[in-house]
């Protein structure tokens, strides 16, 4: 792989020193045809060898730089930008937690980020809610939680990016510090609380990048839109009502966070009867906007690992009654699997996300499955680090995945990797599809 990498730096800088040649070469050509009153003894007299010397190197750089020019395509360029991105990530991991995630946002935002060229794996692509996905990978809400960077998040290849948790009302969150890592572990630990530009922010860079497009969403692929609450809100509902009205319209789909752990009360929404109320108001202001051929946007809930047998159930039997487009499977934890204990970092308080929660998300991912008897397309989200861990959560019952952490920890590069190994497992096992293989092991 250093090969690789160091292989496509030595043609990048290559690129750059023709270019810069090239440069050089037609303002000189300008500049001599403006003169014209130079003559022949206004020029340099340069000894013969060093006139040979110039004849050869253009001759070397013709040669070099036509046979790679020839060779270079989009899609081997945007690979070689994928390898090299590798070599960033041990510089964010010196940085705090939070000024690297800003990092990373700001980065995204202005476009410094690879872009794929690459396209996905026809045995990727994925018809959801009459939409087409070219592959099942997302990221989850919470990394670009104020719309600042789809496009360029869209752009590295992702299926479908979920922007939020967004509030109606700017809000600060919890105080600093309030992201965590527990680097042997491949987790994260925050109490961010639900930090945020609020609604109208949010709104005008949606509309901003909605008029960009041409009428079209944020980007090349899927945008999800996710709703919460303020933590002052005494009227939960009104909150999530206020951000259908206001972002439903830029949206490819709409999901209720009520399961973020660190928004005091929050996760009582999900109780039969609060989340049965809550589905309903947000459902009719959903509808009573105007929608063209398209239809509005499929309304999906995000549920807690955290969850008593009963509660799953409850949770199961409003979705089938009510109707719902999909279930988020699942939000960070509030536990300590017995792996993170010895880590003190566990100690901080906060929702668990990352390789630990993978096996208690699918646990819950099975038995949803199970309790909505397939009906509803599920949103595997929580320890997902490889395309084997991705195949994992589509036989628990996924349509869908998402990442967060691994990203995090992985960067750019980890996504065309993990679409890769999933194809792989997928044609390993004789599946020709994602259909095909979603809820394997609950059958």
């Amino acid at each position: 792989m250093s090969r690789r990498i160091g292989f496509g730096f030595m043609k990048q800088s290559l690129t750059q020193k023709l270019k810069s040649k090239a440069v050089t070469i037609t303002n000189s050509r300008h500049y001599c045809s403006s003169s014209a009153s130079a003559t022949a003894a206004d020029k340099p007299d340069l000894p013969r060898s060093s006139r040979m010397g110039r004849l050869l190197t253009g001759s070397i750089i013709g040669l070099v730089g036509g046979a790679y020019f020839s060779t270079l395509d989009e899609a081997t360029f945007s690979g070689w930008l994928f390898s090299a991105s590798k070599i960033a990530n041990p510089l964010f991991a010196l940085l705090d937690p939070e000024v690297a995630h800003r990092l990373a946002i700001s980065a995204a935002a202005r476009g410094l980020v690879p872009k794929e060229k690459r396209p996905d794996q026809q045995i990727l692509g994925i018809d959801v809610w009459g939409k087409r996905f070219s592959n099942p990978i997302g990221l989850s809400a919470g990394f670009d939680k104020n719309a600042e960077a789809a496009d360029g998040l869209l752009g590295l290849g992702f299926g479908f990016v979920e922007i939020g948790s967004v509030t109606p009302l700017p809000q600060e969150g919890n105080p600093k510090p309030r992201m965590f890592r527990l680097r042997d572990q491949g987790a994260i630990i925050n109490r961010c609380g639900f930090n945020g530009d609020g609604i109208s922010a949010v709104a005008k860079r949606l509309e901003a990048q909605h008029q960009a497009k041409n009428g079209g969403k944020a980007g090349p692929g899927i945008l999800g839109v996710n709703i919460g609450k303020n933590k002052t809100s005494e009227d939960a509902a009104a909150d999530y009502v206020q951000g259908v009205h206001s972002l439903s319209q830029y949206a490819d789909y709409l999901v209720i966070n009520v399961s973020s752990p660190n928004t005091p009360g929050l996760r009582q929404l999900q109780g039969r009867n609060q989340l049965k109320d809550l589905v309903k108001k947000v459902k009719a202001a959903r509808d009573e906007m105007k929608w063209g051929e398209e239809g509005p946007p499929p309304l999906l809930v995000k549920i807690a690992p955290d969850l008593s047998k009963q509660d799953l159930e409850d949770i199961a039997a409003v979705a089938l009654d009510l109707n719902l487009d999909g279930l988020i499977i699942s939000n960070t934890t509030i536990s300590r699997p017995e792996v993170v204990e010895a880590n003190p970092v566990s100690k901080e308080s906060g929702g668990l996300s990352g390789k630990p929660l993978f096996n208690l998300s699918n646990d819950i991912l099975k038995d949803m499955y199970i309790l909505t008897k397939g009906k509803i397309p599920l949103v595997g989200c929580g320890g997902v680090s490889s395309g084997e861990d991705a195949y994992k959560k589509i036989r628990a019952g996924a349509t869908l995945v998402q990442l967060y952490s691994a990203f995090a920890y992985g960067g750019p590069a980890l996504i065309p990797q993990i679409k890769a190994e999933l194809a792989d497992c997928l044609k390993r096992d004789g599946f020709k599809s994602i259909y095909e293989a979603v809820g394997a092991d609950c059958r």
